[in-house]
Parts: C-alpha cells; sequence; structure tokens
C-alpha cells in the first residue's frame, strides 16, 4: 500500500457509474409508478385529457399543434383556436386539474429520485463502506478525502445527496420535466448544459478529475487494491510522523 492517491482509471470508473446509474434508474422508476399510484396522478391527466377533448369538439379544433401550423392557418380557424383557449384558461376544472398534474408531477419524480438515491448512495455505502456504491464495490473503487482519510456519513450525505442527487439530478431532470410540460422555455436546456459544461471543466482541469459533488465533499476515487485509506486525521498524523522519523535516521547513516 502506497501513500498518495491512486486515482482509480477513467475505465474503471466509467464502469461503475454506468452500473450505478442502471440501477438507479430501475429502481426509481419501481418507486415512481408506486409513488404516481399513491398520489393518483393518472385521474388528473385523464381530467385534463377529458377537457381538451371537450374544447376540441365544441371548437372544431385540435390544440396538438405547433406554431408553425398556427400561423399558416386560415384567420378563421386561428381565431377558434384562440378563443377554445380563453375558454380553457378561465376553466376552474382544467386549471385545477392542470396544476394537480404539473405538482403532483413534479413531486413524484423528486420523491422517487430522493429515495433511490438515499438508498443507493447514501445507506448502501455506509454499509459498504469506504464510499462504495454496488458499482463502485464491483469494480474495486472507493471513496476517500482528498488527504486519503476515511469519508464519514456527513461527507457522505454532502457527496450523495447535496451534489449528485441535488445539483447534478434534480436540478436538471425538474427543467427538462417543466420544458416538457409547457411550463419553462430554453432557459431550461441552457442551465442544464451550463452544469454539463462545468461537469466536463472540473473533470479535465482538476487533478484528481473531480465532479461537482467530488468538489462539494472534498473526496475523490481511488483504486481500493493500492489505496491507503487511514481511519481519521490523526492517524494520518501519526503515520507521516513515522515515515519522517525513518528518513531521519536513513539520513543519518
Amino acid at each position: 500500500m502506497v501513500y498518495d492517491i491512486q486515482k482509480a482509471g477513467f475505465w474503471k470508473r466509467l464502469s461503475a457509474w454506468f452500473l450505478d446509474v442502471i440501477l438507479l434508474v430501475i429502481l426509481s422508476v419501481g418507486v415512481l409508478l408506486c409513488a404516481t399510484s399513491v398520489l393518483n396522478v393518472r385521474h388528473h391527466y385523464e381530467s385534463m385529457d377529458r377537457i381538451y377533448q371537450q374544447y376540441e369538439s365544441q371548437f372544431g379544433i385540435s390544440f396538438d399543434v405547433t406554431q408553425e401550423e398556427y400561423e399558416a392557418m386560415p384567420e378563421a380557424e386561428r381565431a377558434r383556436i384562440d378563443e377554445a383557449y380563453a375558454k380553457f384558461a378561465a376553466d376552474e376544472e382544467a386549471i385545477y386539474a392542470y396544476n394537480m398534474m404539473i405538482n403532483l408531477t413534479l413531486l413524484s419524480v423528486s420523491v422517487s429520485i430522493l429515495l433511490t438515491y438515499l438508498a443507493l448512495e447514501f445507506v448502501v455505502p455506509l454499509i459498504f463502506g469506504n464510499g462504495q456504491t454496488i458499482g463502485k464495490k464491483v469494480f474495486g473503487i472507493a471513496v476517500v478525502r482528498v488527504n486519503g482519510v476515511k469519508i464519514d456519513g456527513v461527507c457522505l450525505f454532502i457527496r450523495s445527496i447535496l451534489g449528485k442527487y441535488t445539483i447534478e439530478t434534480m436540478v436538471p431532470v425538474m427543467l427538462l420535466v417543466m420544458v416538457l410540460l409547457g411550463v419553462l422555455g430554453i432557459v431550461g436546456p441552457i442551465v442544464v448544459l451550463l452544469i454539463l459544461l462545468l461537469q466536463i471543466g472540473l473533470m479535465i482541469g482538476t487533478r484528481t478529475n473531480a465532479t461537482i459533488h467530488d468538489c462539494l465533499s472534498n473526496t475523490v476515487a481511488v483504486d481500493l487494491h493500492s489505496q491507503m485509506i487511514f481511519g481519521s486525521e490523526s492517524e494520518l498524523i501519526d503515520y507521516k510522523k513515522r515515515i519522517h522519523e525513518d528518513m531521519v535516521k536513513r539520513s543519518d547513516y
């Protein structure tokens, strides 16, 4: 074992990440299906669809048109669409169904991903030790502080929940969901792109090829089999003292 940061290889990190993502997606989808069923999100989607069909039938139009298609329509047809939208916007039942659909969808997505991250990125590493997820366990990767000291629960929470869940996952996911639901425009994809560029810039520009969650928690992914991991700061200091004393003794000869 060598006292130095023995960074895990790129392909090992990528393989571990890929396996963890697969497990996260599978578990998230399962929890999401349960959450949407418990919150009865489908009922509000069906209400919205029924109200859409009601106004489309009443005015003889389709709400499913692009801006280009709308502008190419005859003036009379555009007038009918405008009137239908105005009636729809003033319909209290439609407004309620729309708000519930948006709010419950965002709640279901955020809760399902949070529970998944708590299970696979926080609880599992606490059980395995050394910050190892299932993917890292399989490929022999550990997570330590940049000085080689073992990661603790607080540090792991910052890394997995604040970094991975909140910034790297939920911010992009919620922005994209809001774009798909028509709540947010071009700003959403721009913010997601900026986060991606920041992630790439950190991986290229930092000595330890850190990601956002690594920078927040001051951690690094290392090769478990070659990395010397210290149980505490005092253990690290004692080791450095022994190394210094050995060096002094050798210099006397």
